[in-house]
């Protein structure tokens, strides 16, 4: 059995009653894929409602109003237990979705995108005062990072794992009421973001592909040291004062082994800069915009790398505009392989977890769950995973931008 992905019609967009019979048909299809581990079968049918009310209901994602689809009271307090209350393990299901995506559509890299949820109390498992960048201001939320399977197409997510701050961790009472479990030890988020990837990769078994993250407010070097030393391809973004040492001989004599900042490197790689193509999406069709990139061979610093052997082959990749602010952005990656063209494609594939992000796992809910269970915010994340994969699957999300295409310049 294999779902694939359904297109529009000719006329650009199937109607609302194609729409829904496609996504209930590819609902039901990817039930049979989803739940086998679950041992009951009011379990599975409980399972298979909850996604339905995540694509189906109005509004707030709460269990009060899906459970208003089938049946009221009585459906409320099943639907609680299961998502609360029951034993069901979440990670056999979370698998099973992250496994059948890679059958049907197999994604270009992972994306480790860290998810704030802002709460009005402090009773939420993990709530901590944390900064939220949409909202610019410090207020109680939880944390949480999202593995992405990410193409140029589409995204879903197919694995989550909560950051849970000392102040949970350290009280007793707050780890019995959660239900959190022995196992669950302290951890940075760049260990969460490195841990949330190698449990798809090292626990799974699914094909390794690179890491893409926004490092510009992490460790770096313990990012890169978390995933090299698993043998992990990465690109991370990184901010313009990171310093690292060059070791490229494309660079003048006096930078050699010297050590300063991705900026002032990329600046001394001016005479290094490609010309590159992209081809963007626009009201009147595709517009083509010249870019500019370049790469540098560097290394952390040895006080940061611990074992340099991890951070050996490294490459500061820089992007920009012809014309424009150089450098705009800034990468650190250990895929020396490819074409700086493949490196800014890539590194363009965060813009779709965005747009999918705001169109569909939000609009079903992701960020909805209010209880106080551990295991019920990962069985939330899990369902809500399950019916972005639907949306995706059945062509029934909303319409968005397309990707850029980038090309190489003729020298």
């Amino acid at each position: 059995m294999q779902t694939r992905l359904h297109r529009s019609t000719t006329d650009g967009e199937l109607s609302y009653p194609v729409r829904e019979a496609t996504r209930d048909s590819v609902l039901r299809e990817l039930s049979t894929v989803l739940f086998g581990s679950l041992p009951r079968s009011d379990q599975r049918r409980r399972g298979m409602e909850y996604v339905q009310g995540l694509l189906g209901v109005e509004g707030r994602k709460s269990i009060r109003n899906i459970s208003s689809l089938f049946g009221g009271e009585a459906a409320e307090q099943s639907l609680h237990h299961f998502i609360s209350g029951s034993t069901w393990d979440w990670g056999p299901v979370r698998r099973a979705l992250a496994r059948h995506l890679e059958e049907v559509s197999p994604a270009r890299a992972y994306l480790l995108q860290p998810m704030v949820i802002p709460k009005a109390g402090d009773s939420s498992v993990g709530v901590d005062r944390r900064f939220c960048p949409h909202r610019g201001q410090i207020m109680n939320a939880q944390q949480a990072v999202g593995v992405w399977a990410v193409s140029e197409e589409h995204s879903s997510p197919i694995n989550w794992r909560l950051h849970l701050p000392d102040t949970w961790l350290d009280d007793k009472t707050r780890r019995r009421q959660a239900a959190i479990p022995e196992t669950v030890l302290p951890e940075s988020m760049d260990q969460c973001c490195v841990e949330a990837y190698l449990g798809i990769t090292r626990d799974w078994g699914l094909p390794v592909r690179p890491a893409l993250m926004d490092a510009r407010q992490s460790d770096v070097a313990g990012t890169v040291r978390g995933l090299q030393s698993a043998g992990a391809p990465m690109l991370l973004r990184v901010s313009a004062n990171l310093r690292l040492a060059a070791a490229d001989a494309g660079l003048p004599r006096a930078a050699a082994d010297a050590e300063m900042t991705a900026h002032q490197l990329m600046l001394m790689a001016r005479p290094l800069r490609q010309p590159v193509i992209q081809r963007r999406p626009g009201p009147g069709g595709r517009t083509v915009h010249a870019g500019l990139t370049a790469t540098v061979r560097v290394r952390l610093p040895r006080r940061t790398a611990r074992r340099p052997s991890w951070c050996r082959d490294l490459v500061l990749f820089g992007v920009g505009d012809n014309g424009g602010r150089w450098p705009a952005e800034l990468w650190l990656t250990n895929i020396t392989d490819l074409h700086p063209s493949q490196l800014l494609r890539l590194s363009k594939l965060p813009q779709r977890v965005n747009q999918d992000f705001a169109q569909i796992a939000e609009r079903v809910g992701i960020r909805d769950y209010s209880g106080r269970s551990f295991s019920g915010w990962h069985r939330h994340a899990t369902l809500a995973s399950a019916a972005h994969a639907v949306a995706v699957l059945s062509g029934t999300a909303e319409p968005v931008t397309e990707a850029a295409e980038v090309t190489q310049a003729s020298a």
